[in-house]
This record gives structure tokens, C-alpha cells and sequence, in this order.
């Protein structure tokens, strides 16, 4: 979704969300290790602004192409990432705000969830991803109006009846796969609609403090090993839930910067490769404990830019390797995090725009 971390099957299916694209032709790579201080990057690693907003208007244009539909599990998700790319970029209106409202309700059940696309099966995932488009694009009340059965009020029913009662986590759908992803995207999207008081916080809470581990860090379940995602999903629960006190901000602020790797990336556990979808899974998660200067700022920011394709658009995982939705945003928010001048600022805990939570719940949340 936005806010969550997709399956691995899902992830390896982001790429065909963009066109093709023929790196060793349109972009410039530069190795982390010969790089020292941004004023020496190249204009073509500047942020290319103009790129990326026509990138993602393109990605609904190619429905003649296989790929287009083979992604259509990710449609409603799709939205979201790519609409919140553009508030980012500054370009909030580069999407007609209408036919985005219009698909949005097409996506919606009798239930109040919201599937991936029209005719695909109600899922949480995608249901925040719907009340986080709406959100930003100021349409709660079409919803309230054109939404199926009693408006944000179908939607949080259809939520908080995948609590389990017991243990105080979520359901991601009928058909019972619990997570910490689908946790915080259910206190997410009520809070959203102000209807957060339809589940149990406190045994939501008291679930999110099994997951922690020695490290300091969460994982998907008790017991699970810690990940940036995972982190992310129960440090934003938590704040959510205005028990932030439960975190260990010092051992988990050690864990998070030790994901910087040499080149200025980030990874999602120890041993693993850098990925810029972690600016956001790591960066959100050191921001909300106050700790992001724990992280090497620049060689980050560098990193981020070498990632771009500065002539089709788009942000990749890594230098050289194709551009996705999935990726923009994230390096985006990333960006953000670090206050890279043209960027709009991030919500940590919701993964939207400051100005847009500050509309939600005031300036004061």
C-alpha cells in the first residue's frame, strides 16, 4: 500500500508499473565512493522535478500493454504512491482530482473496503490507500455522499471487523493473514475518518509491545525478526495510539543507523543490500524517535539522487536499475525526511503531506 510494505510477490512486479527504460543511454551513474559533498554532484543529479511529475502521469496511459494490466493488483495502491509523489514534488494538481475521486468509489464493496481495482477482493491494504487518496484530495465528503452504505462509517466497520478481539492485532481480509502492517494501516485510516474509537487500542498496543525484540526493534509478529518496515508500521501504531512511551528510543535508534551502508544507502536488515524504499522505512521510523541526524545526511541524499532516471522520470532501488512508482515516492519521502530544498514535508507517522494531516486533525496534532 503506501503506508505498507507489499508482499514480496508484489514487489517484484513494482518495476512493471513504468515503461522500459534504457539506462545505459538516459542516465548518468556515479559511484557513492567518488562522490563527496552534493555541491559536486552534476546538474543531471539535481532533482529532476519536471521528469518525475510527467512520469507519473504517464503510468495510466499504457493500457494497450501487457504490463499494465499483470500490475493491476497494485492499481489503488499505485494511486496513492504516485499521488503523493506529486504533492511532493509541489505539482498536488498534476492528476484530474475528479476521475481520481471516480475511481476510487469504482473500487469500493457493499463490506466499506476497497479493493485493488474494480471487481477485485476488498483488502485493507488498498483501504487505506483509499482513505488516503480521498484525504488528499479533500474528499471525504463524496465519499459520505457516493460511498456504498452509510459512507465513513461502511469504512470503519468494515476495519475494525478485522480485529481479532483477543490479541488486539489485524486481519488483512476475510481470509485471516495477520500482520503488524495491517495494524497500523487500520489505525491509520480510522484516525483519518475520526473513527478510531471502533476497535481496541489498548490490546492493539499491548500487541505491538510482543513484537519487540531484543535489538529494540519490531517484527511482523511476536517473536518475528526485526525489519525497517515493520519497525515503521509499530512506531506509527504507536504514536497513533499516544504511546510512544513504549519504544527504546536510544537501542532502537542504534539499530536504524546502523541500515546506513557504505554508499549512503539504507537497508532493511542487517546483511542485506541498500534499497531507497528504506529512506522512508528507516528515515520515518528515526524521525518520529528523534533521531534522524543519526544517519549520514548527505552521502543519503546522494545516494537518493544517482537513483534517478533524470530523462523518463521515475526513481529505481538502485542506480542503473529500472524506475517504479513504488520507489519515487519513497526516495521522495526520503528526501523530504531530509529536508532537500523543492520538497514538500512528510507526516512520518501517515505518509502524507504535513499540510495535509494539519488540515485532518489541525495544526496542533
Amino acid at each position: 500500500m503506501f503506508a505498507g510494505i507489499p508482499s514480496n510477490s508484489a514487489r517484484t512486479q513494482l518495476e512493471s508499473l513504468s515503461p522500459p527504460i534504457s539506462f545505459p543511454h538516459n542516465q548518468i551513474h556515479f559511484s557513492c565512493e567518488t562522490m563527496s559533498g552534493i555541491e559536486k554532484l552534476p546538474d543531471e543529479l539535481q532533482l529532476a522535478t519536471a521528469a518525475h511529475v510527467k512520469y507519473i502521469q504517464s503510468l495510466d496511459t499504457r493500457k494497450d500493454e501487457y504490463d499494465y494490466w499483470l500490475t493491476e493488483h497494485l492499481r489503488l495502491n499505485g494511486l496513492y504512491w504516485g499521488l503523493t509523489a506529486l504533492h511532493l514534488l509541489r505539482h498536488p494538481n498534476a492528476l484530474p482530482r475528479d476521475k481520481t475521486i471516480d475511481f476510487v468509489l469504482s473500487c469500493q464493496h457493499e463490506s466499506g473496503g476497497f479493493g485493488a481495482a474494480p471487481g477485485h477482493d476488498a483488502h485493507l491494504l488498498c483501504t487505506v490507500s483509499a482513505v488516503q487518496i480521498l484525504v488528499l484530495v479533500d474528499a471525504l465528503d463524496e465519499l459520505e455522499k457516493r460511498g456504498k452504505g452509510n459512507g465513513k462509517a461502511q469504512v470503519g466497520k468494515f476495519i475494525a471487523n478485522l480485529q481479532n478481539r483477543e490479541t488486539g492485532t489485524f486481519a488483512g481480509d476475510e481470509w485471516g493473514e495477520e500482520d503488524t502492517r495491517f495494524l497500523y494501516s487500520s489505525l491509520n485510516a480510522l484516525s483519518l475518518l475520526g473513527l478510531i474509537h471502533l476497535v481496541d487500542i489498548d490490546k492493539a498496543v499491548h500487541y505491538i509491545a510482543a513484537c519487540t525484540n531484543p535489538d529494540g526493534g519490531y517484527g511482523v509478529s511476536p517473536g518475528a525478526e526485526s525489519h525497517s518496515g515493520q519497525i515503521f508500521t509499530c512506531l506509527a501504531a504507536l504514536s497513533i495510539a499516544g504511546r510512544k512511551d513504549l519504544i527504546d528510543v536510544d537501542k532502537l535508534g542504534g539499530w536504524l543507523s546502523e541500515r546506513q551502508v557504505a554508499c549512503g544507502g539504507l537497508n532493511g536488515r542487517p546483511e542485506k543490500v541498500e534499497d531507497v524504499c528504506y529512506n522512508w522505512w528507516v528515515l520515518s521510523s528515526l524521525e518520529i524517535i528523534g533521531r534522524t541526524h543519526w544517519v549520514d545526511r548527505e552521502k543519503l541524499i546522494k545516494f537518493t539522487l544517482t537513483c534517478q532516471d533524470t530523462e523518463q522520470g521515475g526513481l529505481s532501488d538502485r542506480p542503473g536499475n529500472m524506475a517504479d512508482v513504488w520507489h519515487t515516492v519513497f526516495g521522495l519521502t526520503g528526501l523530504s525526511l531530509l529536508e532537500y530544498p523543492g520538497v514538500e514535508e512528510i507526516d512520518p507517522v501517515y505518509c502524507l503531506p504535513k499540510y495535509t494531516t494539519a488540515r485532518v486533525f489541525g495544526s496542533a496534532k
